[in-house]
């Protein structure tokens, strides 16, 4: 098995307030990203992510754990160029235009011969010559995309990378991402937009006050939380034997059309096509949206790790 891009190992860290209690933002969370993986980190606000985020790109140190990327410390990944991330505000000179923002960092990275490609691929020709502070604040995300992108880095880190774009660029964004995962490059976004997880990510963490509560493909998230419903008409079947299938939880008959409940839909599916007279199958599954609301409310402490 090839070494993970990204590995994360028991992490935690903790902030002291002043005459308050010790505020642990991240407890013991543990996570590895394989390449070429489009992962979505998602969270209520204060749950942790922005925190671990600091940590992976080398911000922050953890009061315990470890983190490496690309087989090293995140500060040596970050400052190589290897680990790139857009952050939602900060790190730009309002005085620079566009293009001289581009050419010093292309200069640092040695790559000015990236500079046109950068400014084509991300629509800044129209304000290249804009200083930064003048822009808005859409252009100045496209301007960070095009900055993450100089280095020709193999990991990308977004931190909510769509705030401020209007839904063309939106659309055009996530094109090059995916574009970007095919040929190998690895990308972790944390965003609010659960639809954006939804259609974009190939696996979701799911985090909550400090902890990782739920890891993995989405379908399998959504199933793990309510599971799923899977209906048929299905002439002469007996309930006993379909209670009896792995993962149903209920089943349920309205004339000829049997209802179950079940944490296997797949499976289940499957074994109504193959196995019975089933026809007219339907399956539904919990929104992400419902999943991450479930989820996030947990008290058990306990994550589900559904990959």
């Amino acid at each position: 098995m090839s070494t993970p891009v990204i590995q994360v190992s028991a992490l935690t860290k903790s902030f002291h307030r002043h005459g308050q209690r010790r505020l642990v933002a991240v407890d013991r969370v543990s996570f590895s990203v394989p390449q070429g993986q489009i992962v979505a980190f998602l969270g209520p606000n204060g749950a942790g992510k922005s925190t671990t985020i600091d940590m992976i790109l080398g911000l922050s140190s953890p009061d315990s754990g470890q983190v490496n990327v690309l087989g090293e410390p995140p500060q040596k990944a970050t400052c190589s160029g290897r680990c790139q991330a857009v952050l939602q505000s900060g790190g730009l000179l309002p005085d620079f235009t566009v293009r001289e923002t581009i050419q010093a960092v292309a200069a640092a990275h040695g790559a000015r011969g990236r500079v046109k490609d950068m400014i084509k691929r991300w629509d800044l020709s129209s304000f290249a010559r804009r200083k930064v502070g003048k822009c808005s604040g859409g252009q100045q995300q496209r301007l960070r995309f095009a900055l993450a992108m100089l280095s020709d880095p193999q990991v990308l880190i977004l931190d909510e990378p769509t705030a401020g774009l209007d839904v063309e660029a939106r659309r055009k964004f996530w094109r090059i991402m995916r574009e970007e995962a095919d040929a190998g490059r690895t990308i972790i976004f944390a965003t609010h937009y659960i639809e954006e997880a939804d259609d974009f990510a190939e696996r979701v963490i799911f985090i909550s006050e400090g902890k990782i509560v739920a890891d993995g493909p989405i379908e399998k998230i959504r199933a793990s939380v309510r599971g799923a419903t899977v209906s048929a008409v299905i002439p002469h079947a007996s309930m006993k034997e379909l209670a009896g299938l792995p993962g149903v939880k209920n089943v349920s008959m309205n004339g000829d059309r049997m209802t179950l409940d079940t944490t296997h839909p797949d499976d289940v599916a499957r074994y109504l096509l193959n196995r019975t007279s089933a026809y007219d199958l339907l399956v539904s599954t919990t929104s992400l949206e419902d999943a991450f609301i479930e989820l996030t409310h947990s008290r058990d402490g306990k994550a589900k790790d559904v990959a």
